[in-house]
C-alpha cells in the first residue's frame, strides 16, 4: 500500500525540496503543494519507469567516485598543459571505438557521463545495440591505451558494480 502512494520516495523528497527552493519561501502552503506535486508525478510516472538498477557491491561505489574524482582533477591539468604549451601541430587527437562488455544500461549511461566529465574525453556514440561506445580523445599518440584504460580503469569497476 505504502508503495503505491510513494513508488520512489527519495524521488518525493527531492521534488518537494525542489520546489520549496524554486518558491523561495517555506510556508505550509507551499510545503503542502511540493508535497502533492513530490507524490503525484512519481505515481503518474510510475508506468514509465523501468526495474530500479540493482547495485550488488555498494562500497565499490564510493571507491568509483573517488577514481572519478582524481582522474577528473588530473585530467584538467593534462589539458590545461596541452592547451598552455602543447602546439597545434604537436597534438594528436582521435577517436577510440571501445567495446562494452558492460549490458545494463545503467551502467553504460554511468560509463558514458564518466568519460563525458573527464577533461580531454567525450563520449559521442553508442552503438546500435550498444556493443560499442565511440570516444574522442584530445590528445593521445596510443588509441588503443586510451581504450585500455577506459575498459579497465571504468568499466571493470562499473561491471562490478551492476552486473
Amino acid at each position: 500500500m505504502l508503495r503505491r502512494i510513494f513508488p520512489h520516495p527519495q524521488l518525493t523528497l527531492m521534488l518537494t525540496v525542489v520546489w520549496l527552493l524554486l518558491v523561495n519561501t517555506v510556508s505550509p502552503g507551499n510545503l503542502l503543494l511540493g508535497l502533492v506535486f513530490g507524490v503525484a508525478i512519481p505515481v503518474i510516472t510510475q508506468p514509465f519507469w523501468q526495474k530500479r538498477p540493482v547495485i550488488k557491491r555498494p562500497l565499490r561505489v564510493v571507491e568509483y567516485m573517488a577514481l572519478v574524482i582524481w582522474d577528473i582533477v588530473m585530467a584538467n591539468v593534462v589539458v590545461a598543459y596541452t592547451i598552455l604549451f602543447k602546439s597545434n601541430a604537436r597534438t594528436r587527437s582521435a577517436w577510440v571505438r571501445v567495446p562494452l562488455d558492460l549490458t545494463s544500461p545503467e551502467a553504460i549511461t554511468l560509463l558514458a557521463g564518466t568519460i563525458t566529465m573527464t577533461p580531454g574525453t567525450v563520449a559521442s556514440a553508442l552503438s546500435a545495440d550498444a556493443s560499442s561506445i565511440l570516444v574522442h580523445c584530445l590528445d593521445t599518440d596510443d588509441p588503443e591505451a586510451v581504450r585500455d584504460e577506459i575498459k579497465h580503469r571504468y568499466e571493470r569497476r562499473l561491471k562490478e558494480i551492476f552486473e
